[in-house]
């Protein structure tokens, strides 16, 4: 590029940025003349609005809850961890613990009974069971909870401290490396 072009440049893109700009001049709309009546507005109710009912919630269950889960068990209650075997196998379980990993295996709730148990070695815990879910911090518990009550399991619940509650608070360990 020869200097003169460049000189050109410079200077038209120095003088861009000094124009002055005088405000845009909005005209006034006229007033409307007729007196219309203003329309009746309905309300409308949206599915995803407040007037809609709220979804189903968890029971929340405390430590002292699980640790009574865990110490007397019943068939009415059944506690889900929903980890990964290879977490479970580093870290333990809560004794008594089911494992039905969410991630890797999310269809579990909506699988047959007996492709169920081909799949974990176990009933499938009827829809009348109190399902108990929890993980290692309460994230994945609470989509397997959703997950189990859209599959039509009506009794739900999630220790929502999980496994870092449970270890914290010297909860006994079952399995995994001593």
């Amino acid at each position: 590029m020869s200097t003169p072009r460049i000189a050109t440049s410079l200077l038209l893109r120095a003088s861009r940025s000094s124009i002055i700009r005088t405000p845009r001049q909005f005209r006034a709309l006229p007033a409307p003349t007729s007196r219309a009546t203003p329309l009746a507005i309905k309300s409308q109710s949206r599915p995803y609005s407040q007037n809609s009912p709220s979804p189903p919630q968890s029971k929340i269950y405390a430590f002292e809850d699980v640790q009574k889960l865990s110490t007397n068990p019943s068939p009415s209650r059944i506690l889900i961890d929903t980890r990964e075997p290879g977490e479970l196998k580093s870290s333990g379980t809560i004794p008594g613990a089911l494992n039905i990993p969410v991630v890797s295996q999310a269809d579990s709730w909506f699988i047959t009974p007996e492709e169920f148990e081909d799949r974990y070695g176990f009933e499938r815990p009827g829809k009348d069971v109190e399902v108990v879910f929890f993980c290692k911090a309460g994230v994945r518990s609470k989509t397997a909870a959703e997950l189990a009550r859209q599959a039509g399991w009506g009794k739900v619940g999630e220790y929502k401290g999980s496994w870092l509650d449970w270890e914290g608070k010297g909860g006994k360990i079952e399995g995994g490396r001593s």
